[in-house]
């Protein structure tokens, strides 16, 4: 029935732009939390002794080129149906260093597609990094920073976490700010380390403040593994993200996936029951049709079939890489997001 659903929407909103004799051109912006992609070479300042040839999961190259490939398969996908080219901006998570990231757009799957990178490493205690990979034909990086996020006391046992990506740019000539984010998980139970979250959310939104203060009603995506739900205070408190366009004023939040939470649809399973941790938020900017920049069109999860695991005790769930120190051989524990921007091309303009 979903497919049907979205089959005939698609129809009816080709119908509706045929019948306006309007040409949109479509850049797609994604996120996908590719769990834990290490490469196999001991690194003594981070704790990847798990990820070596010599550590409990036998990390070798045959699965580290394995790993890779499945990655490099859903990437080729994502948002394929709107544009062959797939994301014009790709945030990551869970990845060891710019290395892998390298090894990842060279993949033959999406070389063609030339995709650059924005990547620092920061002090997280397992070592793993945000990052951003970006299609130059559609997107040029004009300025960048990594945001410090101080984990405020007692709310978790690691000192450090990850650092916020910041990339300004411009989308086919607009430009826009991303945040790139992967906040403290929910070790040591959901409430004790909520305030670390609350702690990145405020990081993000500060720096949000000072980029209005330079730019009236800019255009910002936030994008990442926020480790909390729609309606979670991080994201709806702090960062004050409405799952209602209508309710968004200038200066404000969209989240495109609050209604699909509340449905149940979710991006990572937990203990038989769905959340909806990868999220992608955007400034009111975005949400006025009848603009010559880029608007907000469409969200979807990347859940094909072949994404979801069918055996065993986390059957349903997203196939991950893992089971225990076992590899699965699957692709992520997380479903990967994406959104779809239009932009309408006058006749005399059909290129960037």
């Amino acid at each position: 029935m979903k497919k049907i659903f979205v089959f005939i929407l698609l129809l009816a909103v080709n119908i509706s732009l045929l019948a306006q004799k309007k040409d949109f051109k479509a850049a797609v912006i994604a996120f996908y939390n590719l769990e834990n992609l290490f490469d196999t070479l001991d690194n003594t300042l981070i704790n990847d002794e798990e990820f070596l040839p010599s550590g409990p999961r036998n990390y070798n190259s045959e699965i580290y080129f394995d790993k890779l490939n499945k990655l490099a398969t859903v990437i080729s996908q994502l948002g394929t149906e709107m544009t062959p080219d797939g994301p014009a901006i790709l945030g990551v998570a869970e990845v060891e260093n710019d290395t892998v990231l390298n090894d990842l757009v060279r993949h033959k799957l999406i070389e063609k597609r030339n995709y650059k990178i924005v990547h620092y490493d920061s002090r997280d205690f397992r070592g793993i990094d945000v990052g951003l990979l970006y299609n130059p034909k559609y997107f040029i990086v004009e300025a960048s920073d990594k945001l410090f996020v101080q984990l405020p006391g007692g709310s978790k046992d690691a000192y450090f976490t990850r650092d916020i990506l910041w990339v300004k740019g411009k989308l086919g000539g607009e430009t826009i700010h991303i945040y790139v984010n992967h906040w403290p998980s929910r070790s040591g139970g959901e409430q004790r380390s909520a305030p670390a979250r609350n702690a990145a959310a405020q990081v993000c939104k500060n720096h949000m403040d000072s980029i209005a203060k330079l730019e009236p009603n800019p255009k910002v995506i936030v994008m990442g593994d926020l480790n909390d739900d729609p309606t979670n205070e991080s994201v709806e408190g702090i960062l004050k993200a409405k799952g209602k366009e209508r309710d968004v004023r200038a200066g404000g939040m969209f989240n495109p996936w609050m209604d699909l939470y509340k449905k149940g649809i979710g991006t990572l399973a937990y203990q038989d029951a769905w959340g909806l941790f990868d999220q992608i938020l955007i400034s009111h900017a975005w949400l006025n049709k009848d603009q010559t920049g880029f608007f907000f069109y469409q969200q979807h999860i990347f859940n094909k079939e072949y994404l979801v695991e069918n055996k065993g005790r986390y059957k349903g769930y997203p196939m991950r890489t893992w089971d225990g120190n076992t590899y699965r051989g699957g692709y992520s524990d997380h479903f990967p997001t994406y959104l779809i921007m239009l932009r309408e091309v006058k006749k005399e303009k059909k290129g960037f």
